[in-house]
């Protein structure tokens, strides 16, 4: 196994000891995140739906309520572990289950699902080889739909890169965020690619969201980010992108 996967693995088999860093997060306390939900509610309906990189299950809940069945993979086993309890807790065991796979190496034959979500684990992996895996699963009219954080942001690559410091984040994840190359890969691969831009203005709320009034505030400013992440200039230096791409190519 490479390196990096290694300490891929390592950090967040060392954050499942902890409870995982995301652990307790409701992702619909961002707008970014109830858009994405909203956008894959009716994409999954009666869908087998491959949650890659599934983390702690965060999402299990929400993808199984939905689909007729959900895999979720990980290299972590303690983020399994944690996954196969919280599906077990939420009553969603019987349409989802958890597999130890490598991304960049799927073990499913080809056109086995109908829709892969993508949580944000792109920044874990070699993209072209996520993506080669991704469109060689998905059948002919299969989509890919997901959240990501976008790299443009000089704010936020300060962030990360205290957070590379301070061992909050790997190198490779650190230096490996979505950008706009990797949105061009993707609309080499896929016949049809809408992106949608997030916080802007309102990523100023994200320290103060446990705050009283952090909330509304984070509303607020989600509001006024409506106008500025309409003009493509911009859009360069939103925090989060969600996106949904219809019709793999694989010889893109």
């Amino acid at each position: 196994m490479e390196d990096r996967k290694r300490k891929e693995i390592e950090y967040y088999d060392e954050a499942a000891a902890r409870q995982l860093e995301e652990e307790g997060f409701v992702p619909q306390v961002l707008g970014s995140y109830s858009f994405l939900y909203s956008a894959v509610a009716p994409l999954i309906k009666d869908k087998k739906v491959l949650d890659y990189g599934c983390g702690n299950g965060v999402h299990t809940k929400f993808l199984a309520e939905h689909a007729r069945e959900v895999v979720g993979i990980d290299l972590s086993q303690g983020a399994l572990a944690i996954a196969r309890r919280n599906a077990e807790k939420e009553k969603v065991e019987n349409k989802a289950k958890f597999l130890a796979m490598d991304c960049e190496k799927l073990e499913f034959p080809d056109n086995s699902f109908d829709v892969v979500f993508d949580g944000g684990t792109f920044s874990s992996l070699d993209f072209g080889k996520a993506i080669q895996e991704i469109t060689r699963v998905l059948r002919p009219d299969g989509v890919l739909v997901g959240i990501e954080t976008f790299g443009h942001n000089p704010l936020a690559n300060a962030k990360r890169a205290l957070n590379r410091i301070t061992g909050k984040r790997t190198s490779w994840a650190a230096s490996h965020i979505v950008r706009q190359k990797e949105l061009a890969r993707l609309r080499q691969n896929f016949e049809r690619v809408e992106v949608f831009y997030f916080h802007l203005i309102s990523l100023f709320a994200f320290p103060l969201l446990d705050s009283p009034g952090g909330r509304l505030m984070l509303r607020l400013l989600e509001g006024i980010d409506d106008l500025p992440l309409r003009i493509p200039f911009l859009q360069k230096y939103a925090f989060k992108i969600v996106f949904v791409c219809k019709n793999p190519w694989r010889d893109g």
